[in-house]
């Protein structure tokens, strides 16, 4: 299934190659198989291309934190937080402000 669905998308995507939703759900696509080389270039695409697409943040900091890049994972979200906030994209800012808190250690338990 997965295997026809990134087919369908890459015939989107030369159809449409300016579409940066196009290039998000390849980037996640590639990242549900597994494929983290192909993920990181079109997650790296969205965010050279299309930096206020805000949704590639999150996730481009995720694959970095599970590929054991932490420090990197911290610049993304932090860039992913001016973006969000300049978009005031409140969601997201807040989103991405806890994926930091969590990869920089400052998580908070309530007490």
């Amino acid at each position: 299934m997965s295997s026809t669905r990134l087919v369908k998308l890459l015939e989107f995507l030369e159809s449409e190659p300016n579409d940066p939703f196009i290039l998000y759900a390849l980037a996640t696509e590639y990242n549900n198989q597994n494929d983290k080389e192909k993920a990181y270039s079109f997650y790296l695409q969205l965010t050279d291309k299309y930096p206020d697409y805000v949704g590639t943040y999150y996730h481009l900091g995720k694959l970095y934190e599970k590929d054991g890049q932490r420090e990197k994972a911290i610049e993304v979200y932090q860039k992913g937080m001016v973006t969000a906030r300049n978009k005031r994209d409140m969601h997201a800012f807040s989103e991405l402000q806890g994926a930091y808190n969590s990869a920089a250690g400052l998580d908070y338990e309530d007490d």
